[in-house]
């Protein structure tokens, strides 16, 4: 499927991790690609959303290799980015992960993911799982299936 395609009706985007370390880390299979979804939030075309999970996520590797220039990084996209929201979990956000994780059989990271973005009003979200496919409730964009 076309980016462009599919990210049509989308003005609220969630980001599961990978998106956000290939992008960050310009991953050669993908950096094309998430660069320009990327550009779509800075340019305001979007709104980027994540949760704080994705920032757990994305500092283990740095802080274990000692890369404060990478954690820096990840921070500042995370935290300070024009049109890109990191939000915290909260009571109502654990609830529905925990009802997505029986629903849907998926990882408690990805139902986290999944609840955060349905509870902040994401249309769609971003990631390279194709188990997070299973959920019904938003538009689930796979990265091996976009195109640009």
């Amino acid at each position: 499927m076309k980016v462009d395609e599919a990210l049509r009706d989308v003005s609220n985007l969630a980001f599961d991790t990978a998106p956000i370390i290939y992008f960050v880390e310009a991953n050669p299979a993908y950096d094309e690609l998430v660069s320009n979804i990327f550009n779509r939030v800075a340019t305001g075309v979007v709104d980027g959303w994540t949760s704080v999970i994705s920032l757990t996520e994305v500092l283990v590797h740095p802080i274990s290799q000692g890369r404060n220039d990478l954690q820096q990084v990840y921070r500042e996209l995370l935290l300070n980015s024009t049109n890109f929201h990191t939000v915290p979990v909260n009571t109502n956000v654990a609830e529905n992960a925990a009802r997505i994780r029986a629903t849907y059989g998926l990882r408690l990271p990805d139902a986290i993911q999944i609840a955060f973005a349905l509870y902040v009003g994401c249309q769609a979200i971003v990631c390279n799982d194709r188990s997070m496919r299973r959920v019904t409730e938003l538009q689930v964009l796979v990265l091996d299936d976009l195109e640009l």
